[in-house]
């Protein structure tokens, strides 16, 4: 008997009990489905943290405010406001592990212009901003350091404001109102996205923080050298370590900080903490993934199960077959093609239904998926191997049958 030969007969005996093919492949059709739509579900959220890591920026540290106690409560992080400007100027000049250090205000604000408004984020920033995070303008210009000094009254504008204030006109030189104040816009940032929590990076106005904490974000937290955090840009990944232990020297140092005291600020590596985002999702993948190939293994069983049966159902057919002239071997490789037949069929439709499934999420439910060759090939040649590994035990017993047992077999 031929390959050919085996494997018509191996379709053959499918379409005889189509039903009770597909309920034997159901295992196989859940279980590929499953690893599919997992890993690519995984895979999907892996992309969507690089792109967020991306859009941050690399080489990030991030130094915010302490927190204080009220009668032994602590209030939360922020509330003790030690962090100021002169801290941002002291570790861009006295740290050499650091590229850029950057104050920063935050506020909101509706911004007007002429008959359009918005309500957005403002952030009061320095020059170095563009630097630290890798954020460029794709039209018009940062401002300056000695708009900076000056309190100038300039606006950069996120794409999002952008985009609503000024639809299908460019916003550079015109003037907006913001808080009451009136800005003339110099630049329009980049498009970001969205951040890891869903959040528009681009919905978002940057200004001179001198202006900001003088004529836009004017409040008691805001008050003298205060600012809301500092961002600072390290030299290298390799520096990072070096730089947080620096920057924590120096503020301890300009703090006044007793040795026993704990600091009065929080220093947080915004990369490692992603990359550990990351890392966790690609764990979690694997570990649904795993869960998953538990349905292969039952569709595997489900498949050697109905194999024996279809060995004993058959019994005077293999007799047959033997009295003939067919060797041990083809009719262990028929009924061997059989099983594995029977698991790519199921294989091949379980692929087109993860990919069906991980469509309709991502299309649907929101859920970042990416469909990914080398899933869809692990899963199918799973299923592929999962019919060999099952369907050996039931051929192999077919193929040992006594020819003469078999014929009389009722």
């Amino acid at each position: 008997m031929t390959l050919t030969d085996a494997l018509r007969a191996a379709l053959k005996a499918i379409r005889v009990n189509v039903m009770r093919s597909v309920l034997t492949a159901l295992g196989i059709i859940i279980g590929v489905a499953a690893v599919i739509v997992m890993i690519s579900v995984g895979a999907g959220a892996e992309q969507r943290v690089a792109e967020v890591i991306r859009s941050l920026g690399s080489n990030l540290i991030l130094v915010q405010n302490g927190y204080t106690s009220s009668s032994g409560a602590r209030l939360g992080r922020g509330s003790r406001r030690t962090v100021t400007y002169s801290d941002a100027v002291a570790i861009q000049n006295e740290v050499s592990t650091i590229i850029a250090a950057v104050p920063i205000v935050r506020g909101n604000g509706q911004i007007i212009y002429g008959n359009q408004n918005w309500a957005t984020s403002i952030e009061g920033v320095t020059p170095e901003y563009r630097e630290a995070r890798e954020w460029d303008v794709s039209a018009g210009r940062w401002f300056t350091g000695d708009e900076v000094r000056r309190g100038a009254k300039v606006v950069v504008l996120g794409a999002t404001v952008a985009r609503n204030l000024f639809p299908g006109q460019s916003p550079i030189g015109q003037t907006v109102r913001l808080v009451k104040v009136p800005l003339m816009v110099v630049g329009v940032l980049e498009p970001k996205g969205e951040s890891l929590r869903g959040s528009d990076q681009d919905d978002i106005v940057m200004v001179p923080v001198t202006t900001a904490k003088s004529r836009l974000i004017r409040s008691r937290r805001h008050a003298g050298d205060v600012v809301d955090s500092i961002f600072v840009k390290a030299r290298s990944p390799e520096a990072m370590e070096t730089a947080v232990t620096d920057i924590r020297s120096l503020l301890r140092q300009r703090h006044r900080l007793r040795a026993t005291a704990n600091d009065d600020f929080f220093i947080r590596n915004l990369t490692q903490i992603l990359s550990a985002r990351a890392d966790s999702s690609r764990v979690m993948t694997l570990l649904l993934a795993a869960v998953a190939s538990v349905s292969l293994i039952v569709g595997g069983i489900g498949i050697m199960n109905i194999m024996l049966v279809s060995v004993t159902e058959r019994t005077r057919e293999i007799g047959l077959r033997m009295a003939i002239g067919a060797r041990r071997r083809d009719i262990l490789r028929q009924f061997l093609i059989e099983a594995v037949t029977l698991s790519l069929i199921g294989g091949l439709i379980g692929v087109v239904l993860g990919i069906s499934v991980s469509v309709t999420l991502a299309a649907l439910g929101g859920w970042p998926s990416l469909i990914r060759a080398d899933s869809i090939v692990l899963a199918f040649g799973f299923a592929g191997a999962i019919g060999v590994f099952f369907g050996y035990y039931p051929a192999r017993k077919a193929a040992r049958l006594n020819p003469i047992d078999a014929l009389r077999y009722e």
